[in-house]
């Protein structure tokens, strides 16, 4: 694949940061999950989207501003990725009210579904 980062990379990081910044406390997104709310950038094919997309929001993270919410972006396995700052970003999450059991995130309960969706599962009602 051609594509070692985006074509406009700056555009991309901006798109990647915005979305993170609506992220809410005591939710987590995962970088493909990130990588597949935005649109890919023109002239690059689908599937080399889909590939490399979530090294690229990856890669944005690292170089985030502060006022991004960085330690909501986890792996798709629940897990913080291995890196210096992971400590503190576990840290930071657990401040949030996160709980990992055995170094993971219940995705199901803590993963964000994105701007529009409602974030609370729904309580049944009984009649």
């Amino acid at each position: 694949m051609r594509y070692t980062s985006p074509p406009n990379q700056q555009s991309y990081y901006e798109q990647v940061w915005q979305l993170v910044r609506q992220v809410p406390y005591g939710k987590v997104v995962t970088y493909g999950q990130i990588a597949q709310l935005l649109p890919p950038p023109i002239d690059v094919e689908l599937a080399a989207y889909k590939a490399l997309s979530p090294r690229w929001v990856g890669d944005a993270m690292a170089a985030c501003p502060k006022d991004v919410p960085w330690q909501r972006v986890i792996n798709a396995q629940g897990q913080i990725s291995e890196r210096s700052g992971a400590q503190r970003q576990r840290q930071l999450l657990e401040e949030e009210g996160i709980i990992f059991v055995k170094d993971k995130v219940d995705l199901k309960q803590y993963q964000w579904q994105g701007p529009g969706h409602a974030d609370e599962p729904r309580q049944a009602t009984l009649f």
